[in-house]
């Protein structure tokens, strides 16, 4: 039995075994839409009855002025939306829609922060839920489930730790090893994320944009970065285009606590919504996770871009990893603005229009890294990665070469970066020393004699020599062995002879 504080590993059990409802029903990338959206529940309901119950002391039960209170809090509980309310009805026959009557109710009490989060879930779905008597089933075990005891989410029962926030990380990790290649639309590596957070070091005052933010993780690194330093005075802004996992980011931000954060759901390519005065924002710090040389990206949509983002050169139609980083680039502040983002290694050399474009950037001097990643780090694909960063007002006119393609921890799927690796990785690049095998600083002359190709090994010699062989060594040990067999076969035979066997 749980005593005192609810700890994370409480919560994640409890909330790995309510999956157990959908396994083998849905899909892993469904069904956490549905595990995740009633955990946003069950906590928004837990903080609210807290707040409530000190507010009820404070007013001497005045449920009128409680409520007009709790109404200038964070946010809304409307009436029989509590998480109570509808565990209570469980055994209803219409519990899925009464689920999805509360989600709306919720939705519209807390307009602001919450518009249009629920609008893709549906919790009376015949075709993903099944029929009416199997899916009322599944929905009371998954309410009996979030009852536990141990799924008490009050502040004062989890303390100051994120143990939402990273419960929340935990199941959508858990769901993207599950769910295949449909684990990268919606969740970069908590590894991957806290790396690249580091290296574009986010500052006090500057607005910081993912344009491909999926779940929001990589942002929320970007802004814990900040937070971890007592520095508050910061933004978010993302956009992401699968409506679900746009859900999904806006639910994340709140859990974290950066509820105040700009999410928008569309196209970044084809209909960028974070605007000013009809231009493209403009961000200090741009870091992404794109789909990997995306087919149809809207090449042909994008010819005659309003926003003049691609005149370096327009990206092939089968490729858009380019179309990608010309956004981020042209979203930058002219004198601090820097970008990463995660790359195939196809970007790195691939000639025709991406060989254009990456000759552009380089005579620009936008480009200031080069990191290779270790195979087998993200979900749904074994591929290689690797990290690009550019930088506007760069220092000097170098590029640095870091391959960290083998250091890294291998769990029995997955491979993960340590702390270790991360912090080296971090270190090199911000020392721009060359270090044997590992890191290279290359000038811009030395990658235009490369025709400018950033493919990794031109730039660091990881070639490790074999061990010279002793041929005479070798020899004398070989006629050691045939010996020792000859000995060993003349011993056979004698045997064999004593025990009546002919040769």
């Amino acid at each position: 039995m749980s005593t005192g504080k609810t700890t994370q590993d409480e919560i994640n059990g409890v909330l790995w075994k309510a999956c157990d409802t959908f396994r083998g029903v849905i899909d892993a990338s469904q069904y956490k839409d549905y595990i995740l959206v009633m955990l946003f529940v069950k906590y928004i309901s837990d903080v609210w009855e807290e707040r409530y119950d000190e507010l009820k002391e404070q007013y001497k039960g005045d449920d009128e002025l409680i409520k007009r209170r709790l109404q200038r809090d964070r946010f809304v509980m409307p009436d029989g939306c509590h998480f109570k309310d509808l565990y209570n009805a469980r055994e209803e026959s219409n519990i899925g829609e009464r689920i999805n009557n509360a989600l709306s109710q919720i939705e519209d009490a807390n307009r602001e922060k919450l518009q249009g989060v629920f609008r893709n879930i549906d919790f009376n779905s015949e075709s993903n839920l099944g029929q009416t008597k199997d899916r009322n089933g599944r929905l009371r075990h998954l309410l009996n489930d979030f009852a536990d005891p141990r799924l008490d989410l009050r502040p004062s029962r989890i303390g100051n730790q994120d143990i939402i926030g990273d419960a929340y990380e935990y199941l959508i990790s858990k769901f993207a090893a599950g769910a295949g290649k449909k684990a990268g639309e919606f969740y970069t590596p908590a590894e991957v994320s806290e790396l690249i957070a580091e290296l574009v070091d986010p500052q006090a005052g500057e607005r910081i944009c993912d344009p491909t933010c999926g779940s929001g993780s990589l942002l929320i690194k970007c802004g814990n970065q900040l937070k971890n330093r007592g520095i508050n005075d910061f933004s978010l802004y993302g956009q992401e285009i699968t409506g679900s996992t746009w859900a999904l980011a806006k639910m994340n931000m709140f859990l974290h606590g950066m509820d105040n954060a700009r999410v928008e759901w569309g196209d970044t390519i084809r209909s960028p919504k974070l605007l000013e005065n009809d231009r493209t924002m403009k961000f200090e710090v741009v870091v992404a996770n794109p789909p990997f040389s995306l087919d149809k990206w809207g090449h042909e949509d994008v010819s005659n871009d309003a926003y003049n983002r691609f005149h370096r050169g327009l990206p092939p139609k089968s490729k858009g990893d380019y179309a990608f980083i010309s956004h981020m680039i042209e979203t930058t502040t002219a004198n601090s603005g820097r970008v990463a983002v995660v790359v195939p290694h196809g970007v790195l050399f691939r000639g025709a229009a991406e060989g254009t474009i990456r000759q552009k950037l380089i005579e620009e001097n936008l480009l200031d890294a080069v990191i290779g990643l270790p195979a087998n780090l993200f979900f749904g694909t074994g591929i290689p990665a690797a990290i690009v960063v550019l930088k506007r007002n760069k220092a000097d006119k170098n590029v640095m070469f870091i391959d960290a393609s083998s250091e890294y921890n291998s769990d029995k799927t997955q491979n993960r970066l340590r702390e270790e690796d991360i912090a080296k990785i971090v270190a090199t690049y911000k020392e721009r020393q060359t270090i044997d095998k590992y890191a290279y600083l290359a000038s811009t002359d030395e990658i235009k004699e490369n025709d400018y190709n950033l493919n990794i090994p031109r730039y660091v010699d990881t070639f490790e020599e074999e061990e010279e062989i002793d041929i005479k060594a070798v020899q004398k040990r070989i006629v050691q062995i045939e010996t020792e067999l000859a000995e060993t076969e003349a011993e056979m035979q004698k045997h064999l002879k004593e025990l009546g066997y002919a040769a």
